[in-house]
């Protein structure tokens, strides 16, 4: 009889972990595109967000550009009772600090954080980049309205915020304005030490860094695909683990790929007309953003972006030659596609802060025997539902099978021999939400 009834919660146990919430949808619905036009053409119109461009001026530059952000934010935090604290987060750079670097500045990020009831000091993050430039990134006094990169990634980290101000959540969300990434990813440097200075358990950044333009330089055009870029491993392993991934696997496991794969499988659930791109690398080719220094100190941390480039909009000053308008204006950018990558966004963040935090101590065994076997330590919260299981093929880019095993703290996969595939666990709230996977970081 108590086999019995054990089964029975865990079958019921498992179709509540099925389900999805409305409130994802009702998120979905209420991003605005009319709101992100509105914010891109306010930046595009400050002429020139270069981080080394006026900072005096109320009409004109980086500094006006903050201003307004950082108003934005408060007027946000207005209309959900004080639900955000608003600040800056500056560094001062130098002339020999970089090659891009034209004289001294103070660089400027806009930080609005939305505190979790459970957990205020673990902290999901979505960024968009402030700065814009002309060709010469030297050049801070010509044009450069950036309108697609990046005011677009800049409206929609608004527009969440003003969007998910209107929930609570258990984790604390932040929304953020990084400012000197085209010089360097200074912003993005200052904020994730300030975060480590501050000792913040920071669960992952969202880095949008373009997400208005839906055609591509090679002529294709498309308004539902959008690339996810994640480093396979975390550059802060130790040399212990990188020699045991030799041996154990675990070369496209790391933190950041995790976040990915949580992006894509969300996106699927309530997005699916949406293709989420999962692209195997820190970013675009030769390239960065504003993700990669969290990456450098051990936070998760990916680059979500439009599918399809065009570079005769990107670091070009407005011109026209032979026949092709250069510069990155308001009129190459689709609004609607911009409000959809906001929703990938604004849900994946909402998930992550309803979520419960992820199981620690992951272990795995089963060498040489016709099981799979897990140990974990569990997560100290009486709204832990339990733990799911996940398993792929070593070849496969996502999980493709997945077992609630219930709120116990270790598990034997019968008939699941570990050669064959990849595992991760991941924690199950009882409001349905999980937090991202682990993958076992020790063998017993």
């Amino acid at each position: 009889m108590k086999t019995f009834i054990t089964a029975t919660l865990l079958f019921m146990s498992t179709i509540l972990v099925s389900q999805t919430d409305q409130r994802v949808y009702d998120i979905i619905n209420t991003i605005s595109a009319d709101r992100i036009e509105t914010d891109i053409k306010k930046l595009a119109a400050f002429g020139t967000r270069n981080t080394f461009s006026d900072t005096i001026s109320d009409t004109r530059g980086i500094g006006a550009a903050r201003r307004w952000i950082k108003q934005e934010f408060e007027n946000v935090s207005k209309q959900c009772s004080g639900c955000l604290s608003v600040f800056y987060q500056k560094d001062f750079v130098t002339k020999d600090m970089g090659t891009r670097v034209p004289h001294d500045a103070w660089v400027v990020n806009v930080v609005a954080i939305q505190k979790g009831t459970k957990y205020p000091n673990r902290y999901i993050i979505m960024s968009g980049d402030i700065d814009s430039r002309a060709s010469d990134t030297m050049d801070f006094t010509t044009d450069a309205p950036g309108a697609n990169d990046n005011a677009s990634g800049m409206a929609g980290t608004i527009e969440a915020a003003r969007v998910l101000s209107q929930y609570t959540f258990e984790n604390s969300i932040i929304y953020v304005g990084l400012s000197g990434e085209e010089q360097g990813l200074f912003g993005g440097a200052g904020l994730a030490k300030y975060a480590q200075n501050k000792e913040w358990d920071i669960i992952g950044i969202l880095n949008n860094d373009m997400i208005g333009n839906i055609k591509g330089v090679d002529g294709v055009i498309d308004n539902r695909s959008f690339r996810i870029f994640s480093e396979p491993t975390n550059p802060t392993d130790t040399e212990k683990t990188i020699k045991r991934r030799r041996f154990y696997g675990g070369e496209v496991d790391g933190i950041s790929r995790q976040l990915a794969r949580y992006v894509h499988k969300n996106v699927k659930t309530y997005m699916p007309e949406m293709n989420p791109m999962m692209i195997y690398r820190l970013d675009r080719f030769g390239r960065g953003g504003h993700h990669r220094p969290f990456n450098d100190l051990g936070y998760a941390g990916i680059r979500i972006m439009e599918a399809h480039e065009n570079y005769t909009q990107q670091h070009q000053n407005i011109r026209e030659e032979n026949g092709i308008n250069y510069g990155d204006v308001v009129e190459h950018v689709n609004f609607e596609y911009a409000a959809k990558l906001t929703a990938v966004n604004a849900i994946n963040l909402a998930s992550i802060a309803w979520a419960p935090p992820a199981p620690s101590e992951v272990k795995i065994g089963g060498i040489v025997q016709p099981a799979a076997k897990f140990k974990w330590k569990k997560v100290n919260d009486p709204t832990v539902l339990g733990y799911k299981i996940y398993w792929r093929d070593t070849t496969s880019p996502i999980w493709d099978h997945s077992k609630f095993v219930g709120d116990v703290d270790n598990f034997v996969l019968d008939g699941i021999v570990i050669d064959n595939f990849f595992f991760g666990i991941a924690t199950v709230g009882k409001n349905g939400f999980e937090s991202p996977v682990v993958f076992p970081s020790e063998v017993f």
